[in-house]
């Protein structure tokens, strides 16, 4: 308890010691310092420090030197570079420097707990200053009088101190003031300099680690002057137009020094200096008079000055000043040259006569026009022509032949020279060998071999090549000692045409032509390719030339590359002078993808996919099936028309069989037992030649088929089944259906007369009186023997009127188209449909039925069938039991109509046994 009191109270003091100011000094009172005190360092050298502690610290809070802490910018230092010298003093060794920072601080550990700060220092690292090297001055003359020396020198290194740079001159008997350099450390400015005296220079750097002193500088002011340049510099044209003067003002005395001079020059636009030679002037002068210059040119002047034995310095350059020669005659002759169009006639020649316009140092002036002279050399009478031209160009029409052209240029001094151009009927001279191009430094170079023969001059034409304008024609004409120039202006990825002409003393040498790039790259562009023709195992492509704007270099080859939709990719490479392909050994009936790639030297692109398929069948296969089918068809229809032709007789007994004549049947013969109830006179009016077109029928109305007995309807039954089977056939009499449809009526007798009717022979037949086709109308009779009892309606007609004997019988007529309704004539023969409608008396419409006593079972009709008779007959009596009328119909192919058709009837009596002929 009393111990820690204790450190309480120790550590109470320390904060009073520290912080309580003293009454005597007034200062703030220490427990310790550190020496030495904020020291300045050369970098990489040792460093110790000390901390000594008071004596009252010691006494009071029992504190020790090994209680001692240094630190660096609050970093502990490592206690291997601590020393205990005794109980008050540690010190703390630094073996380099450059690792020590700011602020170094003793620190002490008070109770073993509390860290208190005892003193800090702030180190400064540095290096002594180097020796000044390289000291040089030069007095600028500032005005007519006045001249400042400034002195420069290289500081050396930089020393991280705070150094002080001092300039010091002075004479062998005189020292002068310092010059202290303000806000650098290596130049100084002396205001006034003396001249015509030796002057010694030095220069001292002075830190806190050292002083150092330049070697000094002995000279004389005026060997070190640099002058003013000369001033208002005018210039003058003389009575040459090659000579122009210059005069200008010195700003130095010659009492003072004598100056020599240096003049340059370069014509306007030109960035190209040309001097006077040093030795015209060399001596001074105020004026000089410059020649050789061209006439007719703006040149821009400047002088500047030195001390005449070259000690010291060169003035600047003067300020420009420009001037202008006069005119003279043009130097030359304007380069010529022709382009001959022979499209409208070979024998008349549209000559595009084209010169360039003379360069400045050519002109000598400004050209005021140009003269032309075209003289025809094939025919010495023609007179020679002479134009004016303002222009760079004219157009001739000349007949073909050689001419000589002359051109002459004209200023305001005089005429050039005469250019000559000679235009010969043909090239028939040599051309130049191996002509070719090669880029360099963005000019294209084109060179050739010269021919054997003397060339006076090459002319070298070349143009831009464009798919959708002409081809602009630029031209140069170079000496014929020249193989090979330099063509300015070309553009990269452009594709130009290149011509070179010799040009001789009597004619001219063909042109020898050449494509060329400056750079290239890859095309724009791939082509776009497409199908020409597509087979079954080969399709022909065909693309497009890339445009020469889209080549954007020579195309070297053109890749194809196909494959179907999961297989590989195959490559075939084409000349790039071909626009047609054949892919052969493909697949049929398979779906390809094409496309197509365009190289050049410095690239490729593809252009677009294209898709195509491939034929299932190749060519001819199609052919050779169709073709042998069609034949052996045609052979097939050729042999049946033959054997149909061979077989007319037969077939047309099958399909237009020989209908029999009802007119010749003896039913015609028949003698009515009853008087008939129509008022026909003769046979001849009842069946008139051709009067009946279809069918007689004979009406039998059935009310009930009540009236049947059991064993009557059974023989129908069977032959209800038949029906089918005999429908469409021709009749029993040799009708056919669509002619008549014979229905047979049997008629029950009643309970009374069964069994004599049963005994009795019932005959049933048709009477036909029409023409069959195309063949004479005629009357045919039908006869045919039963055994089958009569309908009992046919018997008693009583019967069907409630049974009243007294009820008299019906009467039956043949009627011709029976089965038809008149207003219904009009329907087809084929058509056979029965009309059912409520049973009425005599509407019975059906076959003509007659029922004749006869002994023999057999039918009489001519080609009538019993099975036919029986399904007429079951079909009709089905009709009747229902109690309704069956109506069937026949119609002929052609049939009359309702009007045309006549009408007969042959009146039929019902009795008791049967019926009875009319």
């Amino acid at each position: 308890m009393f111990s820690r009191w204790n450190w309480v109270a120790c550590g109470f003091y320390l904060v009073l010691s520290i912080c309580s100011p003293d009454a005597s000094s007034g200062l703030v009172q220490s427990c310790g310092h550190i020496i030495p005190e904020s020291p300045v360092l050369a970098l990489g050298s040792n460093f110790t420090a000390l901390c000594i502690l008071n004596e009252s610290c010691l006494d009071f809070g029992n504190i020790y030197a090994s209680q001692i802490i240094w630190k660096i910018k609050n970093r502990v230092v490592p206690k291997e570079q601590y020393r205990e010298i005794n109980r008050t003093v540690s010190s703390v060794t630094f073996n380099d420097t450059s690792t020590l920072a700011t602020p170094l601080t003793c620190n002490i550990l008070a109770d073993g707990q509390i860290e208190q700060n005892i003193y800090g220092i702030t180190v400064t690292v540095g290096l002594p200053p180097e020796k000044p090297k390289n000291l040089s001055c030069i007095v600028h003359q500032e005005s007519r009088f006045t001249y400042a020396m400034t002195c420069t020198w290289n500081p050396g290194r930089h020393t991280f101190l705070d150094t002080q740079f001092r300039l010091r001159y002075r004479w062998p008997e005189q020292i002068f003031p310092d010059c202290i350099p303000k806000d650098v450390n290596n130049s100084c400015t002396i205001d006034d300099s003396q001249f015509f005296v030796n002057t010694e220079i030095w220069v001292e750097a002075t830190n806190a680690l050292g002083k150092a002193v330049s070697d000094p500088l002995v000279v004389d002011p005026i060997d070190i002057v640099k002058p003013l340049p000369p001033q208002n510099v005018s210039i003058t044209s003389g009575l040459l137009p090659t000579v122009l003067q210059l005069v200008w003002e010195n700003w130095i005395s010659d009492a003072v020094m004598t100056l020599k001079f240096n003049i340059r020059y370069r014509i306007v636009g030109d960035t190209n200096w040309m001097e006077v030679p040093p030795e015209d002037t060399a001596s001074p002068r105020t004026s000089f008079s410059i020649q050789g210059l061209r006439p007719y040119t703006e040149y821009v002047f400047s002088i500047r000055c030195m001390k005449e034995d070259g000690v010291g310095y060169w003035s600047d350059w003067s300020e420009e000043k420009t001037g202008i020669t006069i005119e003279d005659k043009p130097s030359k002759g304007p380069p010529i040259w022709r382009i001959i169009d022979t499209s409208q006639s070979p024998a008349c020649w549209t000559v595009h006569l084209i010169w360039k316009a003379l360069k400045p140092y050519e002109a000598n002036g400004v050209i005021l026009q140009y003269e032309l002279t075209v003289r025809d050399k094939s025919s010495l009478s023609s007179p020679v022509k002479k134009y004016n031209v303002t222009s760079t160009n004219y157009t001739l029409q000349l007949r073909e032949g050689t001419y000589e052209v002359t051109l002459i240029a004209r200023n305001s001094v005089g005429p050039s020279p005469p250019s000559v151009l000679l235009i010969p009927a043909s090239n028939s001279k040599a051309p130049v060998k191996n002509l070719r191009t090669l880029p360099k430094h963005d000019k294209l170079w084109v060179g050739w071999t010269a021919p054997n023969n003397y060339v006076l001059k090459y002319v070298i034409e070349w143009c831009l090549m464009s798919s959708s304008s002409d081809c602009i024609i630029e031209w140069q004409i170079v000496l014929g000692d020249v193989q090979g120039i330099d063509l300015k202006g070309i553009k990269p990825f452009k594709c130009y045409l290149i011509t070179v002409y010799p040009l001789y003393a009597d004619g001219q040498g063909s042109g020898q032509s050449v494509k060329a790039y400056l750079k290239q790259d890859r095309p724009s562009k791939g082509p776009t390719v497409q199908t020409k023709k597509v087979g079954k195992a080969e399709a022909v492509l065909t693309w497009n030339h890339l445009t020469v704007e889209e080549q954007n270099g020579f195309i070297r080859n053109y890749t194809i590359l196909y494959k179907t939709i999961d297989g590989n990719e195959t490559v075939v490479t084409v000349d790039p002078s071909k626009t047609e392909y054949t892919l052969s050994s493909l697949t049929s009936d398979t779906l390809y993808t094409v496309r197509m790639m365009a190289s050049t030297d410095n690239g490729s692109r593809t252009g677009p996919d294209f898709t195509f398929t491939t034929q299932k069948f190749g060519k001819g296969e199609i052919e050779a099936i169709v073709v042998p089918v069609c034949l052996a068809f045609l052979l097939i229809v050729l042999l049946g028309v033959l054997f149909c032709f061979n077989k007319r007789d037969l077939i047309k007994k099958h399909i237009w069989p020989i209908v029999p004549d009802p007119s010749k049947s003896n039913i015609a013969q028949w003698s009515p037992q009853v008087p008939a109830k129509h008022n026909i006179s003769s046979k001849d009016q009842m069946y008139p030649e051709g009067s009946f077109t279809d069918v007689s029928v004979v009406e039998i109305e059935a009310d009930d088929k009540k009236s049947f007995s059991e064993q009557d309807l059974k023989p129908f039954d069977l032959l209800k089944k038949e029906k089918s089977t005999s429908e469409g056939h021709s009749s029993g009499i040799g009708g056919s259906s669509c002619m008549s449809s014979p229905r047979q009526s049997v008629s029950d007798s009643d309970e009374g007369e069964t069994t004599q009717n049963t005994s009795s022979t019932v005959q049933y037949s048709t009477v036909v009186l029409n023409g069959y086709r195309d063949q004479t109308p005629v009357q045919v009779f039908s006869r045919s023997e039963s055994t089958q009892p009569l309908l009992d309606s046919e018997e008693r007609s009583e019967d069907h009127a409630g049974g009243a004997d007294s009820t008299p019988q019906r009467q039956q007529y043949f009627r011709q188209n029976g089965g038809q309704d008149e207003t219904n004539t009009d329907r087809p023969c084929f058509e056979r449909t029965k009309q059912i409608t409520h049973a009425n008396e005599g509407d019975l419409v059906g076959f003509v039925q007659l029922q004749i006593s006869g002994q023999s079972s057999q039918p009489l009709g001519l080609g009538m069938e019993k099975n036919t008779q029986e399904a007429a007959v079951s079909d009709v009596l089905q009709a009747c039991t229902e109690g309704q009328t069956v109506r069937p119909e026949t119609v002929e192919e052609n049939p009359l109509s309702v009007d045309e058709m006549p009408k007969s009837y042959l009146p039929q009596t019902v009795r008791q046994g049967g019926y009875m002929p009319q």
